[in-house]
């Protein structure tokens, strides 16, 4: 075997492989496909075979350039983050600095403190819901609080959605040379339908947006010049002016001002999720200590789904094998048929996934304005 330990030696480090490997490239090798074409810019059949590490390069890292740690301290943005709040900063001074790797402003601080502080809680929307019941499955609570973030989707917590459509918006008054009312003009014209466009009825009775806004001209004034904040509500003027009465929601709000806080759209998606996450845990708490300790946790199998819950086909008996032979296939013989079955599953099938739209916008596009188009 020593001829064929000398054929399988690894041409960077020069060291011997293993003799299995010596015997495959011993072996005459078939040539499979277009893998034997002289005009390919490698010869593919000598290949060199199996896996030889070089163990002159250096091991795989990780790098990053916002924090590190050691025995000693943790570093963020090259910050001793003890020594920060041994000076007197914050959770929310240490967001600008992960984030932006600058120290806020005290007027920036308080803005971003308002919005975590009204962002936290919201009752039983969609994240506290998802964390309680994976709770009810007796996770760990970390795991539970943790789900809630998942509720935060393209809709639901546009926060990356709705700031990209305003920055591109905005971004048209010096790009086109129009004025923030025909831009925001352009924008309810183009947005108006779309899931994450901010604006609605929902927030009439509501000042807390509103509220929002007004505390930050007002605690920034003189300290930061706002682009975001005036520029959406040029927009609810216009979407006033096109569709009725209509005012900004919560999520508007904040990443208008998150923005003019210089925070990107997917921070202030960021940011915003894992801060109802918090409230969550508190959630998944309650759900644990008043629901499961009375009617126990929810075992995989026993949960019992009553029949006036259900809308669906009414019972019916189960065909023989013999009898099946007679039912129709789920596939058309002409163009015509295909429509109308797919027109029936889309329409009148309930739960076949047939009439979602799995296209989600693509957020580098939608900062281009190629994001998709609904008719």
């Amino acid at each position: 075997m020593g001829d064929l330990k000398d054929i399988a030696v690894n041409r960077m480090t020069g060291k011997v492989c293993d003799e299995r490997i010596a015997q495959m490239k011993h072996a005459k090798r078939r040539v499979i496909g277009n893998l034997g074409n002289p005009n390919l810019l490698f010869d593919y059949t000598n290949r060199e075979i199996g896996c030889l590490p070089d163990d002159n390069r250096a091991h795989f890292k990780w790098v990053s350039e916002v924090a590190y740690k050691n025995i000693h301290r943790i570093v963020t943005r090259g910050y001793d983050t003890t020594e920060l709040v041994e000076a007197g900063y914050g959770v929310c001074d240490v967001l600008f600095i992960d984030f932006q790797a600058r120290i806020p402003l005290v007027e920036e601080r308080k803005v971003l403190d308002y919005i975590l502080l009204v962002g936290l809680e919201d009752g039983l929307s969609n994240p506290a819901l998802v964390a309680r019941l994976v709770a009810r499955g007796k996770s760990y609570l970390t795991q539970a609080a943790g789900a809630s973030v998942f509720a935060f989707g393209e809709a639901y917590g546009a926060f990356k959605n709705f700031g990209y459509m305003l920055e591109k918006y905005y971004n048209m008054i010096a790009e086109k040379g129009i004025s923030a009312a025909d831009a925001a003009a352009l924008c309810v014209k183009e947005c108006y339908h779309e899931d994450h466009f901010g604006i609605d009825d929902k927030y009439i009775k509501d000042p807390t947006p509103r509220d929002l806004m007004a505390y930050a001209e007002k605690t920034l004034a003189g300290k930061k010049e706002l682009k975001y904040i005036p520029f959406l509500k040029e927009v609810v003027k216009a979407a006033q002016a096109e569709i009725g009465y209509v005012e900004a929601d919560f999520m508007a709000a904040a990443t208008a001002t998150m923005m003019d806080l210089d925070f990107t759209p997917d921070a202030a998606w960021c940011i915003m999720g894992v801060t109802r996450a918090f409230s969550a845990g508190a959630h998944v708490c309650e759900e644990i200590e008043r629901e499961c300790e009375r009617d126990g946790f929810d075992t995989y199998g026993k949960t019992l789904t009553p029949k006036e819950w259900y809308d669906g086909p009414t019972d019916r008996p189960v065909p023989s094998l013999k009898e099946r032979g007679a039912f129709k296939g789920g596939q058309a013989q002409t163009p015509e048929e295909w429509k109308k079955m797919w027109d029936r599953k889309a329409k009148e099938l309930s739960g076949s996934g047939f009439a979602i739209d799995f296209v989600l916008d693509d957020a580098r596009k939608v900062v281009h304005g190629k994001g998709k188009e609904k008719k």
